[in-house]
């Protein structure tokens, strides 16, 4: 089974279409399956009081200005899915809040996604796990418990999921990474395990293609510099390419386990063995 490789554009497109569809576009052009955004209803997400904060921002300098400039509404989601279909990739996108998931529901969607931080929002996973498509769970800042209680909802409803090992800071430090949990988590809930990183730099996503997970989601950006609180932990379209290209090389070598001697190996070793006084075996 190939890894299913994700995209993650999330808020990073600063709520411009523009920057949105060169974001679809490298992720189309680098190989990956899937590219995902992020949908909030900010009045249910946010506390009053909060989104009446002061912030400097390019929308304004309040909160509720920083949060509304970030967030599409349904012409740009039109937009959005009619540029992925024209570029022939999927996308798909985490709901905050149940109000977010019914307006996805406007969309004929073949993924759904449960972000770490909502794990733990029981209407919106059996909202989500009535709709029967496969869905990405991740697992970040969560218990055992959260993590079974999520499981023990979708299984109930027939829906098809994987949960992905998730470590929700960024960028997440190397020496947090913990991918031994992605066999942990195989072992324990007997499921498909995915990966969703938010480090800086590839390496820990190749160890984790090593690892065999089912899918892989990373952040992407045009640019690390951009403003943005997850710029710094996503990567920019060369990065993106070497990832994908990588990926698909590690899955070609990992191989079946199985120990054998290849044709091409038989001349070579009758070449190398040939001062021997043994018999080689074809």
């Amino acid at each position: 089974m190939s890894i299913f490789i994700i995209a993650e554009i999330g808020i990073n497109h600063n709520g411009d279409l523009k920057i949105c569809k060169e974001l679809i576009k490298v992720a189309a052009q680098s190989g990956c399956n899937a590219v995902k955004f992020q949908k909030r209803d900010i009045n249910i997400v946010y506390e009053q009081v909060f989104l009446d904060e002061l912030r400097e921002s390019p929308w304004g300098t309040t909160q509720r200005a920083q949060k509304e400039g970030l967030e599409f509404g349904l012409e740009e989601y039109q937009q959005i899915s009619s540029y992925c279909l024209e570029q022939k990739i999927d996308w798909f996108a985490s709901a905050w809040d149940t109000n977010s998931q019914d307006f996805l529901r406007k969309f004929n969607l073949k993924y759904n996604k449960i972000a770490s931080a909502m794990i733990v929002h029981d209407k919106l996973l059996k909202m989500v796990a009535e709709e029967l498509k496969h869905t990405f769970i991740s697992t970040g800042m969560s218990t055992y418990a959260d993590i079974q209680n999520a499981v023990d909802i979708f299984q109930s409803a027939g829906c098809p999921f994987e949960l992905m090992h998730t470590v929700s800071t960024y960028p997440m430090r190397d020496e947090d990474a913990n991918l031994k949990c992605i066999e942990t988590l195989r072992n324990r809930y007997k499921c498909n395990i995915g990966y969703s990183g938010h480090e800086t730099g590839l390496a820990i996503s190749y160890a984790a293609a090593a690892l065999g997970i089912s899918s892989l989601e990373r952040h992407i950006t045009l640019d690390r510099a951009m403003y943005g609180s997850d710029q710094s932990s996503s990567i920019e379209p060369y990065g993106l390419r070497m990832l994908v290209d990588a990926v698909r090389k590690i899955e070609k070598a990992m191989g079946n386990g199985e120990k054998h001697v290849l044709d091409s190996e038989v001349p070579i070793a009758r070449k190398l063995r040939q001062h021997l006084d043994i018999a080689t075996n074809d």
